[in-house]
């Protein structure tokens, strides 16, 4: 899976380096995913708006319904006319013509689609809204203490929000639960 995750998840060469490197960013944290160490952050535990990072829990949700057998790649998913309507950056599915889950996850990935993550979470949960419910109880488990997730996409909302250290926790979860999905 190839999201461009800035500054949150590198196996450093340049570990000894001096100063940290220049961010553009409030909030960030540069770490070893293979030691877990820490090599530089700035405000890592400042609330900030996830934005599209909201999509690594959208696939991490859904990397787990697969794995779980409750969806294959192949599945025919219905559009609902939320997905169709969905602001923001799409993929542009179309009300009543189903696309497969493989589709929709290229979508998500690629295009960072809202249309796709609520078609997907509709497909996971039955809606987005139950959806975003095992979102917050995934988040809790993986230990994300200063996460809340209101929907699927990243859309604003007053109480969805991350941190950096938890986008880290959360993209080395991904990365460590789903090797062959982020190696794709």
């Amino acid at each position: 899976m190839r999201f461009t995750v800035l500054a949150l998840c590198l196996l450093c060469a340049a570990a000894h380096a001096a100063a940290p490197p220049a961010v553009i960013g409030r909030a960030w944290l540069i770490g070893d995913l293979s030691s877990g160490q820490i090599l530089a952050s700035q405000k890592p535990d400042e609330r900030i708006e996830p934005a599209s990072l909201t999509k690594l829990m959208t696939a991490y949700l859904v990397f787990t319904a697969l794995r779980d057998k409750k969806l294959t790649l192949g599945q025919q998913v219905p559009v609902s006319q939320r997905a169709w309507r969905a602001p923001g950056s799409r993929m542009f599915i179309e009300p009543r013509r189903p696309v497969s889950v493989d589709e929709l996850i290229r979508g998500m990935e690629v295009q960072s689609g809202n249309d796709a993550c609520i078609a997907l979470a509709e497909a996971v949960a039955g809606s987005e809204e139950v959806f975003v419910q095992m979102m917050n109880r995934e988040a809790a488990r993986l230990g994300l203490k200063d996460s809340h997730f209101m929907n699927a996409t990243g859309l604003p909302d007053a109480q969805h929000y991350s941190t950096a250290a938890d986008l880290y926790r959360l993209a080395a979860a991904l990365i460590r639960d789903f090797p062959a999905e982020y190696a794709q």
